[in-house]
């Protein structure tokens, strides 16, 4: 009996851990996903198809093409749609279709949203365009156009039935519209309904009301609206993107499933691995990679949306969303990196960060007070653990009211920031969206209009961590002035004059605890009069980059100009203004094991400066977990420790050896790698190039690679990194890819006293507890700096140390990125000088032939360098050689004579 009690008590926790999917529509239960399955079902039953393009009416400039859609309704009549066909920057093509409606009278904007594009790009959609190189040719059928370098690609739109073909070298890359899954529900009311639905294709679910429980008050006031269609990539067998899934890396077919993936930004308590469920981003890019050519689709829509994906021939897609403007970017490249370096041409690329944003942070919901976050600050110093900032959630406040301080465990926090920065340290505090209702921000946001609102017009009241709430409208123009104010640098804001301290926004998807899918109700209204349903996607963006705008005027007149801010929420384009983590995961293997997916799907979409909580959000982590999570994390983007308020205590310098060891000398590599990490970072920030990226980003010719999502590359450094994420590991096999060159064995970021060098295959490497199995790819020269300090700050004017691998070829290069670290002045060309900063060690591996001599040239003097040399590495010791100009080193190779 005794027994029987304790199996049941452990089988009700692990019911009470699991997601409540009863919270979240299913694509069945959502009117229009359930709609538009059904009609792409009798489509392909049927191959009936209602879509023409007008060939009497389409018009034709240097700036694009455009004319009318016509749908064909049952009864012989029709509806027109109007479409453009552009060319945009960086050689990608956009087919927008929309329908005419006015706005109306009263509060409700009853036109179709069409501000995506705008929020994605960051600018005018119109400064995108690009004029055509070649004249549009013409057809009784259609029309195309030559684009691209040496006018590699050809656009052809086909009238009837509609069809829109990208293709390079004549061979199709991507299809729209290829299975005739267009569908635009025009407005109808319900009174003259059964005259505008196709019975044989059309569904009627919900059409004027949601059925679903939580959703019945939604007043669905323009009834259907959905936009939808189908998008194909034929010669692609593999595809990545569309975050925020907590799934492999590569795509999965979700035709015979009842899941499409979802792109819906929701608080999903507890969220599930392998699962296509909505979670707290959404970015609608899809990348379908092969070795000859790459292409994105990528879908310019905030409203809730849907994507079944078929790979049973090719990759062949299904796009879905409620409401808004068909509006989709084709984009076309030799290769995924290419793919996304030029979404990163329409959407920016990361904003180069503050570079102590690449040390390790250290957070936990909560520290509650000074003492404790002091004590925390004192320790990591005392066990010689570097870490550049500390976080406070939530606990912080008076009462969870943004923009105070908890006076009594909080009594002096300039004191504290102070403390703080005197090594160089930094402090992010959390700044949520929902106000609490009843204290001064909240009061001023309701009483000056910048509150979202009800269909009703009323100030939305909900409840979040405060209790009763309500949300600002970041989608307001003048919340910018308020928010700049409640940030700005003077003696009496809550965070004073200190140039120390950066923001968390969380909760921003919005979350509402008390509202439908723990999210606002769709209905509700923003500026402008648009409903929530068709900006919701962009709602959590718009806050953060109220956030960061606020950030740089409080800081305009300072050196540390660049602001620091973490998003929960975010959607296409984010990545200028804001750093992500994958959300509340749990303190088990699984979330470890597919953190790497999921952040290597970040960097695919060139939203790079992503990472997940070092381990895990919930419950509490074993030793080896714990270990093998920091040696996973330090390899993040975003490098931080969090935990929930009810986990215990874990902090670096709490656990018991050997485990402390190995945790803080992962640690340590992270900031001896500080160097090369940067690097990326500003490459990324001018090309868009991954951080992490996936094997087939340095390897787009080996298909082996292309579904491997548990070991990557540090951007294109040359580090080729297999973390252990399995419990009681003794080995890992690592994938070398089949590009023609040799790997160095660099595990724990060191060469062995043998080395080895391996080619294209897998290898097994036996690990103990404190390996992290690393090869350095021939070719490839990285920078460290191995000295420890308790922060980058302090790092500064250290010396360099040099790893260079040789290729096959005897070869190697490698970049250095050096500036102030935290002005904007690299904008303006004005880069930190190496003056100064001296070269302490260089290490060569790769040397077949015994070296006799070491020279050293520099300025026009010349010396010989002190070295060793074992097997394959030769390490120069102290070469005293300067960054500031240029030099030479020279390995003289031993004279061999032959015996006579």
């Amino acid at each position: 009996m005794r027994l029987l009690s304790v199996v049941l008590c452990l089988h009700l926790f692990a019911v009470a851990c699991a997601v409540k999917h009863e919270l979240f529509k299913q694509c069945s239960q959502a009117g229009f996903c359930a709609r538009n399955r059904h009609y792409a079902h009798q489509v392909a039953a049927t191959g009936l198809h209602q879509y023409f393009v007008h060939p009497k009416d389409i018009h034709v400039s240097e700036s694009g093409v455009w004319g009318t859609v016509i749908k064909a309704l049952s009864d012989g009549r029709s509806v027109p749609f109007q479409f453009h066909l552009l060319l945009l920057e960086g050689d990608s093509v956009r087919f927008t279709v929309t329908e005419t409606r006015k706005k109306g009278a009263g509060m409700l904007n009853t036109r179709r949203f069409d501000g995506a594009a705008a929020a994605a790009f960051g600018a005018d959609p119109a400064s995108k365009t690009a004029r055509f190189s070649r004249k549009v040719t013409r057809t009784s059928h259609s029309l195309a156009f030559l684009y691209g370098p040496h006018d590699a690609y050809v656009a052809e739109l086909s009238f009837a039935p509609l069809r829109l073909t990208v293709a390079k070298n004549d061979l199709p890359v991507v299809v729209v519209n290829e299975r005739q899954f267009l569908n635009i529900e025009h407005f109808r009311t319900s009174e003259d309904e059964a005259m505008n639905r196709n019975v044989q294709l059309e569904s009627d679910f919900d059409l004027f009301s949601d059925s679903f429980a939580d959703s019945r008050a939604d007043t669905l006031p323009m009834g259907p609206e959905a936009v939808a269609v189908d998008v194909t990539l034929p010669g692609c067998h593999v595809a990545y993107g569309i975050p925020e899934h907590a799934d492999a890396l590569s795509l999965r077919d979700t035709t015979d499933s009842s899941a499409p993936y979802r792109l819906f930004n929701v608080d999903v308590f507890e969220y599930e691995t392998n699962s296509r469920m909505a979670m707290y981003g959404a970015i609608p890019l899809l990348l379908g990679v092969a070795p000859d050519a790459s292409a994105g689709i990528f879908w310019v829509n905030a409203a809730d949306t849907f994507v079944d994906i078929d790979k049973k021939h090719a990759v062949r897609t299904h796009w879905m969303s409620e409401n808004g403007v068909l509006d989709v970017v084709l984009i076309v490249g030799d290769t995924p990196a290419s793919v996304t370096q030029r979404y990163g041409v329409l959407t920016g690329n990361m904003q180069l960060p503050p570079k102590f944003t690449l040390g390790y942070h250290q957070c936990r919901w909560n520290y509650m007070s000074e003492k404790d976050l002091l004590d925390v600050h004192s320790q990591m110093d005392q066990h010689q653990v570097p870490y550049d900032t500390i976080w406070l959630d939530v606990e912080y406040t008076d009462k969870k009211k943004y923009f105070t301080w908890d006076a009594e465990q909080f009594p002096h926090p300039g004191a504290m920031i102070s403390r703080l920065d005197e090594t160089g340290r930094n402090l992010v505090v959390i700044v949520d969206p929902h106000l609490k209702t009843g204290y001064d921000v909240s009061e001023y946001v309701v009483r000056h209009g910048l509150a979202m609102r009800t269909c009703t017009g009323e100030p939305y009241k909900g409840h979040c961590w405060p209790g009763e709430s309500v949300w600002i409208d970041s989608l307001n123009p003048r919340s910018q002035e308020y928010w700049d104010h409640m940030f700005r640098n003077a003696s009496d804001s809550f965070i004073g004059t200190h140039e120390n301290v950066h923001i968390w926004n969380d909760m921003n998807e919005p979350s509402v605890f008390s509202g439908p899918e723990t999210t606002a109700p769709r209905d509700n209204l923003h500026y402008g009069g648009y409903e929530h349903r068709s900006v919701h996607n962009i709602a959590g963006k718009s806050f953060h980059e109220l956030t960061y705008r606020a950030l740089v005027q409080r800081q305009a007149q300072s050196t540390r100009q660049r602001p620091f801010v973490l998003t929960r929420s975010f959607f296409a384009g984010s990545q200028r203004t804001a750093a992500m983590w994958t959300g509340d995961n749990m303190a088990r293997w699984e979330y470890l094991k597919i953190s790497i997916s999921m952040v290597l799907t970040m960097n695919v979409v060139n939203m790079p400066f992503a990472g997940a909580d070092v381990g895990g959000f919930f419950g509490d982590p074993s030793d080896e977990l714990l270990t093998r999570w920091y040696q996973t994390g330090i390899w993040y983007p975003f490098f931080r420790a969090h935990a929930h308020i009810d986990s215990k205590r874990r902090e670096v310098y709490l656990a018991v050896e050997p485990h402390l060891s190995a945790m803080r000398d992962a640690i340590r590599l992270r900031y001896a790698l500080l160097p090369t990490l940067y690097t990326l970072f500003f490459e990324s920030s001018v090309s868009g190039a991954p951080v992490c990226s996936p094997m087939a980003f340095n390897c787009p010719q080996d298909v082996q690679g292309y579904n491997i999502d548990d070991q990557f590359f540090l951007g294109a450094s040359g580090l080729l990194v297999k973390p252990v994420t399995d419990e009681g590991a003794s080995s890992v096999d690592v994938y070398i890819p089949a590009d023609n060159e040799i790997y160095y064995d660099y595990t724990n970021g060191r060469f062995g006293s043998t080395q080895h060098a391996y080619s294209a295959g897998v290898v097994t490497k036996n690990v103990g507890l404190g390996d992290i199995p690393i090869f350095l790819k021939g070719g490839s020269v990285i920078t460290r700096q191995d000295r420890y300090r308790r922060s980058s700050k302090l790092m500064a004017r250290d010396p360099y140390t040099l790893v260079v691998s040789l290729s096959k070829a005897g070869t190697a290069r490698g970049s250095l990125y050096l500036d102030d670290g935290e002005s904007f002045a690299y904008e303006n060309g004005e880069y930190s000088g190496a003056e100064g900063l001296e070269v302490e060690r260089i290490l060569v591996v790769g040397v077949r032939d015994e070296v006799q001599s070491v020279s050293i040239h520099q300025n026009g003097h010349g010396w010989d360098g002190a070295f060793g040399q074992t097997e394959l590495l030769v390490e120069i010791k102290n070469p005293r050689l300067r960054l500031s100009s240029n030099w030479t080193v020279e390995l003289v190779p031993k004279v061999q004579h032959d015996e006579l």
